[in-house]
């Protein structure tokens, strides 16, 4: 009986205590997920487009690409921004060349 209640006693410890760690995401993992989301986001509205075009559709290129350049630029921040709070320096000429990139898609249409 009395190794029961300790062994009850023993888990509702255990049980009651890990709810108490939070899994909450850091500033870095929302920046890194925004990076990740923006980009993929701008890359598949390029690759939508680039199909579209081979198929001869011309419908709405240029906001789409703006739109595209928009979500690519505001990627860059958010990287610049995970690099800020983990401390280190970026790769400033990968970041120099998708800014340029991005800017040349954004002022061609």
């Amino acid at each position: 009986m009395k190794f029961s209640i300790f062994k009850f006693l023993f888990i509702s410890l255990i049980f009651f205590s890990l709810p108490l760690i939070t899994l909450a995401e850091t500033p870095l993992n929302v920046y890194m997920n925004d990076f990740y989301t923006k980009s993929n986001k701008a890359s598949q509205i390029l690759k939508d487009i680039e199909n579209e075009l081979k198929d001869g559709s011309r419908e709405k290129v240029c906001s789409r690409q703006r739109e595209a350049a928009r979500l690519g630029l505001l990627a860059n921040k958010s990287l610049l921004k995970a690099f800020e709070i983990v401390k280190t320096e970026p790769p400033s000429e990968i970041i120099k060349a998708s800014q340029e990139r991005w800017e040349s898609i954004l002022n061609e249409c």
